[in-house]
């Protein structure tokens, strides 16, 4: 049978639960290793990546510079050739009347040698002849660095070489150099193809850098390096046919931030690094830079990764078995002489008080199985004890039922008493009231003067009088009504009871709408507005608004009256509180609402009628409960 608790829970063995907090705390740290041993591994092969990679870019960008460095070396013997070119162009020039149009520039091309082309530049930047037909019109304003370069050479006297520079799209090396026109309306370029030169020996292979680096970093996949204006260069025959027109964006923007960038694509396992190679030089007007597009796999890292994740998961499990084999028997043996004391509790609960606890190993287990014998000991003593006094808590239980039942009926019989002299007292009062306000009412219309105004007070005094007497039968009514709340009209009891009370000046501001309260609902009503009519003074004004707040309806009963002062607003709503100056009452009427409005679920309270000033008046406001559909109306 399986023990249970007193709130109806299954109680298990100690064992099983010193067992479970034994795999509980070893597995968590076991996974705990396991994730940090990992987590160390995986720092380490991203970092080893990452170093690789550095290595990688360092070369990159190395061997480009060196690559520039010597075909810088290759510039410099061609600038005296380049300049003396410009005789021929100038003299062509001055014999046209320095008119473009009007010059032999195929003459001047022969006169150059094979190799030569022949560029005139307008001061718009515009290549406006040329002897190379695939330049002509080309714009350099979409160019600004080099349009401004250009520009300064024209409006300058010197002659200026340019570097050597790969065409994008035959992979040939031209060389260039600007010379201005004498009126520096034009700018003059010479252009000379270096292939003829047998310049290879200085071309940039680029390919046999692609399979070095390879060679280096297995994660590497591609290289491919691309000019100032985002041009793939250096096409080998390995690769397709290169477009002078296709753009590489991301390549444009690196070199425009001068900002190396990482693009990572994690569904593809690839990550492409751009790196600038700055070779510019404010002696060339070209800028010569290199964007480097370095492409990544990272299917090798991630598949060790997974390898260390698989490994580690599976000696965490391995070990989480191991202690789960090792905990079963370990909470058994700690746990014996823990069952042993059980065994014998349990046959002392069953009655055996003479049976003694078995002494174990251990100093606690001892102590403790000591202190239950002396438990045992003492039980058998207080048992006694209790079976002495149980019979005498009987025989005075017994005479306190019979003396409680005894008060009980002498209390009803003092509330029907006290009821039934209240409803003579109210009887017999009311219909004496109402006599007297008859033969007051006939003393007031056949009198005058002094005897007519003490016949009036006296009227007064004994309508106060049933007054009274009516919030007496209302408060009874409240207290002992135990009917079930219902929805209630609010509009029509408002109306029902601004009717009673057409000598007053009330405007009412709301709609329909229901509310939870019963047939005592008006009397809130009645109390509220005769206040404010007997004590706001011969010209108030009346307002009652209703206000709809989610599931509370506030309704605010304001008056043009003397208002209220602030210490008393709190205190009018008790029992038998009555105000002051004008303000004076018997002390019923505004706790019977604050009754009412209570019992009603809502809250009531008193405040000015504009805020921070008393003397402009008061406003009682209260909330009730809005009927929801479906529940009873009424």
């Amino acid at each position: 049978m399986t023990p249970t608790g007193g709130s109806g829970g299954k109680l298990h063995r100690f064992s099983t639960l010193l067992m479970l907090v034994m795999i509980l705390i070893t597995l968590p740290l076991i996974g705990l290793i396991s994730v940090l041993d990992y987590r160390q591994v995986e720092e380490r092969l991203v970092a080893d990546e990452d170093l690789l990679r550095e290595q990688t870019e360092k070369s990159v960008v190395q061997s480009i510079t060196l690559v520039d460095a010597g075909l810088k070396l290759f510039d410099d013997t061609l600038d005296r050739r380049m300049e003396e070119g410009f005789g021929p162009v100038l003299a062509e020039y001055e014999r046209a009347g320095r008119d473009p149009a009007a010059m032999n520039l195929s003459r001047v091309q022969q006169e150059l040698g094979e190799g030569f082309d022949l560029y005139i530049i307008n001061d718009s930047g515009v290549i406006e002849y040329t002897t190379y037909p695939p330049d002509l019109g080309l714009d350099f304003r979409g160019i600004p660095y080099f349009y401004d370069r250009i520009t300064g050479i024209r409006t300058g006297d010197t002659f200026t070489a340019d570097r050597v520079v790969t065409e994008p799209a035959g992979g040939q090396l031209r060389k260039y150099a600007y010379m201005p026109s004498p009126d520096h309306r034009y700018l003059f370029e010479l252009g000379l193809n270096c292939t003829a030169l047998e310049a290879e020996r200085y071309d940039p292979q680029y390919q046999a850098l692609k399979e070095d680096l390879i060679r280096l970093n297995p994660a590497l996949e591609g290289i491919r390096i691309f000019d100032c204006y985002g041009r793939l260069i250096n096409v080998t025959e390995s690769e397709s046919p290169n477009d002078p027109d296709a753009i590489n964006p991301v390549a444009r923007e690196v070199f425009e931030e001068k900002r190396d960038r990482t693009l990572i694509n994690a569904a593809a396992g690839k990550v492409t690094r751009y790196i600038v190679v700055d070779l510019s030089d404010p002696y060339y007007p070209s800028d010569t830079s290199r964007v480097v597009e370095l492409t990544y796999t990272t299917v090798p890292l991630d598949t060790r990764l997974a390898g260390m994740r698989f490994s580690h998961t599976a000696l965490a499990v391995f070990a989480s078995l191991i202690v789960c084999c090792i905990a079963f028997p370990i909470s058994r043996q700690i746990t014996r002489p823990v069952r042993e004391i059980v065994d014998d509790v349990n046959r002392i609960a069953a009655g055996d008080l003479d049976h003694r606890i078995r002494i174990s190993t251990g100093t606690e287990f001892t102590l403790l199985e000591e202190s239950i014998g002396a438990m045992v000991d003492s039980l058998k003593d207080n048992i006694g004890r209790l079976r002495e006094s149980e019979e005498t808590a009987r025989q005075y239980n017994a005479r306190l039922e019979a003396l409680v039942r005894e008060r009980t009926a002498e209390l009803e019989d003092a509330n029907r008493v006290a009821n039934l002299y209240l409803d003579i007292m109210i009887h017999d009062i009311n219909n004496a009231n109402t006599i007297a306000i008859g033969y007051t009412r006939f003393l007031v219309d056949a009198l005058d003067g002094e005897r007519r105004e003490e016949a009036e007070k006296m009227l007064s005094r004994l309508e106060q009088s049933s007054e009274i007497i009516g919030r007496v039968v209302t408060l009874r009514r409240a207290q002992e009504s135990g009917a079930a709340l219902t929805r209630v009209d609010l509009d029509r009891v408002i109306r029902a009871q601004a009717a009673t009370l057409p000598a007053l000046s009330i405007r009412y501001e709301g709609r329909p709408v229901a509310v939870l309260a019963d047939d005592l609902l008006p009397e809130v009503f009645a109390n509220l507005l005769g206040n404010a009519g007997k004590f706001g003074g011969p010209d108030v004004e009346i307002t009652v608004r209703v206000e709809e707040r989610g599931k509370e309806v506030v309704v605010s009963v304001e008056d043009t009256g003397p208002g209220i002062p602030d210490a008393m607003k709190v205190q009018l709503f008790n029992r038998f509180q009555r105000g002051e100056s004008m303000m004076t009452g018997a002390g019923l009427g505004l706790y019977i609402c604050r009754m009412l409005v209570e019992r009603y679920g809502g809250r009531i309270w008193m405040e000015d009628r504009v805020e921070g000033r008393p003397e402009c008046g008061a406003a009682i406001r209260f909330t009730l409960l809005a009927g929801e559909p479906g529940e009873g109306s009424k």
